[in-house]
This record gives structure tokens, C-alpha cells and sequence, in this order.
């Protein structure tokens, strides 16, 4: 009896000495503590670690119920010495994008622990970029542009292409955590020479490590008013001023162009086109020509005056009748407008109206219709649905079997775009093909333009 008490005895003293002398003695230093885990990639989370161990020598292990995937799972930790872990935590591939937090573990063979905080960020591929660039204008002979990776995460042998109106650009390179890489890039005036200034879309398409994405990033085309006149004259008998003024600007640029002639002359001089005034004082004649040019438009004005008017006026006689009895011959009639229309989500949008006339019996016709650059058709018809919408070639088609003599039809679409408009906007001119009496014929519309001005909404239809 007194045995059993003795040895009870000692394994309670062995119990109450044992975990005092045994404790785990650890002071750990945190060098990283929120890291990235980039989705798609069978990368982990790389966290750096000082541990030191205060109390005797022995081994450890790390876990944690966050993931079973962890390294170094095993440790040994050196009494009275410090060393540098690098706990690398690999999340589940069902995880969604998001920050996570998550306690781990070390462990004694005793059972004894101590714990640690940390954070990780998984992160969609795309997510870990940001694209930008300076502002330019249309005197501009390069452009700066960058990229950013925004997290603490090495990429290696990356492939970047830019993309925008105004240019394209394509590079490999490194980036490196958080690091940003800029670049330079030579611009081609004839590539945007017809772009009104303003905010604009651009993009970067972006691959590495077998991920790819796309980053968007905006471009300001900064306000630059630029217009230039130049001035020739040639011909004696025919003798003929040309005066051109070019807008080589961005913005809607006007122009007032004045020439003077006598009242002899003024009589075998033409104009082309007409003058907007004509206003005479005493023996001379003052034309005026009022203009707003969009950027890249160009105005070119002729002024000939022929002495051999007669014949000048009997050709444009002959020339008249022509087009009159054209006009009057034909098979079918094409009206195009636009009008705006107000979109929820802000967008620039347009609503587009074909009439098609037949004036005679007509077979196998398609109608043809052209969108603007940068611009998408809504899904949203009105009349006959499009017998094919072709968005790589911006063309919209409808095609029906015959029209009656008289017979009307009307198409309707609307057309948006997340980049304003200012000012000026023209669309392209709608085409008819048909058959009449066995033979292949072609007609076009007239070309419908949008004006939209700083302070106040237009709608122009064309005419």
C-alpha cells in the first residue's frame, strides 16, 4: 500500500514539474504579415518568420486549420538561438478572391503551443495590376504609359500589349512586387488625327505565368486648337484661287474666310462651295464663308474665274439634267436619321432610322448599314429584325425576297458608346442592293450626322 502511494505520488509531482520545465519558449517575429495568393496559380502565400527559442532544444510542428497545405510542416528549434522560417500557406482552390484571416500553430511533442496571427489577399489575376498614362495632345510625338503591380507578388516574363485609338504597344518585361514599369510610346498623328478631345478608353492585355487578363486605364486627349491656311493661285485664262484651312486641332475649331471681287469679274467667277454671304459695297463684292471644323475635317475653298463661262454654264446645264433625270429614274428611295436618346447607364447613345421606298417592282434586296467606330448595337430592334449583325465588320443587314411599287419599310436600332461625343458625329450612308428586271443594282441613303453641343442637347436628322 505505502508503494502505490509513493508511486502516485511521483507521477503527480512529474506532472506538475514537467510542463514548468518543458513550456515552449518562443518569440516570434513577424517579418511579412499579409501576403497575396493570386487565383489560378498553384502558388502559395509566402510569410517570413524569426523564431527564437528561449528554452531547450527540440522539435516542433506547424499546422493550422486554415489549410492543411503548409511548409515546413517540422522544425528544429536550437536552444537559446534565432532563425529565419520562411511559412509558406497554400489556400484552397475554391476560395473566391477576398482577404482571409487565419491562426497558426506551434507545437512541442509535449503538447505545448503557441499561436500566430496572419492575413492573406487572393486576388483575381487582373486585380494585380493598374494601367496609366500622361496627358497628350494632338502636337504630341510620344506618350507615356505604365504598369503597376499593386501587390507584393513577383511576375516573371510578362507580356503586355496596349491598346487604344490612338496606338498599339506590345512588350515583355519583369515586375516585380509593387514595382511600376513605364514606358514610352511613338504616336502617329494620321492614327488619331480625326479624335475629339476628351477622356478615352484604354486597355492592357495582360499574360503571365499562363493567366491572362485585361486591365482598363483611361487616356486624357488633352484641348489644343489648331488651324492652319494656306493659299495657292494658278491659271491665267481660268484662273483659280484655292484657299485651305485644316483643323489640326481637337476641338471644334470656326472659321471665317472673306475674298473681294469686282462686279465684271464676279460675273464669270465661281465658288466652291458657295459662300454663306454675299454683300456688295458699290463696285465690290465681299463673299464670306462661315465654317466649324471637327479635328482632321479640312475646308477648301475654289474660286475660278473662267472666261469661257458659257460653256461652263452649258455643261452644268447638261450636268443637271442629268442628275435630274437620275433622280427621277430611280428604283428606290433611302432616308436615314438619328436622333439622341437618353441611356441609363450614361452611355453616349444614338437611335437610328431607316425608311427603304420602292418606286418600282424589285427583287432580292438587302439593306446594308455601317456603324461608327467605337460604338455597339443594342440588342433592342424596332421593324424588321436584322437578317445578320457582323460586330467584327460593323455592319448590320436585313434582306427580304421582293418589294411592291409604293411598298415602304422602316428599320430602327440604337447604337451606344461609353465615350462621349462632342460636337459633329457622322454615320455612314445606308446601301440597297437589289435585283430589278434580272440586272444587279446598287443605291445609297444620305449620310445622317448628330450635333452635340457643350451646353445644349441637338437632335439633327439627315437631310
Amino acid at each position: 500500500m505505502k508503494k502505490v502511494i509513493v508511486l502516485l505520488s511521483m507521477i503527480f509531482l512529474t506532472l506538475l514539474v514537467v510542463p514548468s520545465v518543458l513550456a515552449l519558449e518562443l518569440e516570434v517575429e513577424k517579418l511579412s504579415a499579409n501576403e497575396v495568393v493570386i487565383s489560378g496559380l498553384n502558388e502559395p502565400a509566402s510569410f517570413d518568420l524569426r523564431i527564437t527559442n528561449l528554452g531547450s532544444s527540440e522539435n516542433v510542428v506547424l499546422y493550422s486549420f486554415f489549410t492543411q497545405e503548409i511548409s515546413p510542416k517540422e522544425l528544429r528549434l536550437e536552444s537559446k538561438k534565432t532563425q529565419d522560417v520562411t511559412l509558406k500557406i497554400y489556400p484552397s482552390e475554391r476560395m473566391k478572391p477576398g482577404y482571409y484571416t487565419f491562426d497558426y500553430f506551434i507545437r512541442n511533442n509535449y503538447g505545448d503551443e503557441v499561436s500566430q496571427t496572419l492575413t492573406i489577399d487572393i486576388l483575381n489575376f487582373e486585380d494585380a495590376f493598374e494601367i496609366g498614362s500622361q496627358d497628350f495632345n494632338p502636337e504630341s510625338k510620344t506618350l507615356n504609359v505604365y504598369i503597376h503591380n499593386k501587390v507584393n507578388f513577383n511576375f516573371e516574363n510578362v507580356v503586355v500589349v496596349f491598346k487604344s485609338p490612338f496606338f498599339e504597344f506590345k512588350k515583355e518585361f519583369n515586375l516585380g512586387p509593387n514595382q511600376r514599369n513605364d514606358f514610352t510610346i511613338t504616336l502617329d498623328k494620321e492614327d488619331f488625327k480625326k479624335l475629339m478631345a476628351g477622356y478615352y478608353t484604354f486597355e492592357a492585355e495582360i499574360e503571365a505565368k499562363g493567366l491572362k487578363g485585361v486591365v482598363e486605364g483611361t487616356l486624357k486627349f488633352s484641348e489644343k486648337d489648331i488651324l492652319t491656311t494656306t493659299k495657292k493661285t494658278y491659271g491665267l485664262i481660268i484662273n483659280t484661287n484655292v484657299i485651305e484651312k485644316v483643323n489640326e486641332g481637337n476641338v471644334l475649331t470656326k472659321t471665317e474666310t472673306v475674298i473681294k471681287k469686282n462686279v465684271l469679274s464676279r460675273l464669270f467667277t465661281h465658288f466652291s462651295p458657295e459662300p454663306n454671304t454675299v454683300e456688295r459695297e458699290g463696285l465690290v463684292v465681299y463673299y464670306t464663308w462661315y465654317d466649324e471644323l471637327s479635328p482632321g475635317e479640312v475646308l477648301k475653298i475654289n474660286v475660278k474665274t473662267n472666261w469661257l463661262l458659257p460653256f461652263v454654264i452649258v455643261l452644268l446645264i447638261v450636268l443637271v439634267v442629268i442628275l435630274v433625270k437620275k433622280n427621277l429614274n430611280r428604283n428606290i428611295v433611302l432616308k436615314k436619321k438619328v436622333s439622341f436618346v437618353h441611356a441609363k447607364g450614361g452611355e453616349f447613345a444614338l437611335k437610328v432610322m431607316i425608311l427603304v421606298e420602292a418606286k418600282s417592282f424589285l427583287e432580292r434586296i438587302s439593306i446594308i448599314d455601317r456603324l461608327p467606330y467605337l460604338t455597339k448595337v443594342h440588342e433592342r430592334f424596332g421593324g424588321e429584325q436584322p437578317s445578320r449583325i457582323d460586330d467584327k465588320n460593323k455592319r448590320i443587314e436585313w434582306n427580304f425576297e421582293r418589294m411592291q411599287p409604293g411598298e415602304r419599310r422602316v428599320f430602327s436600332y440604337i447604337i451606344y458608346s461609353k465615350i462621349g461625343v462632342l460636337g459633329k458625329f457622322a454615320l455612314p450612308s445606308v446601301t440597297a442592293v437589289y435585283e430589278k428586271e434580272g440586272k444587279v443594282k446598287e443605291a445609297q441613303s444620305n449620310q445622317a450626322f448628330f450635333m452635340l453641343e457643350p451646353r445644349a442637347t441637338k437632335d439633327l436628322e439627315g437631310q
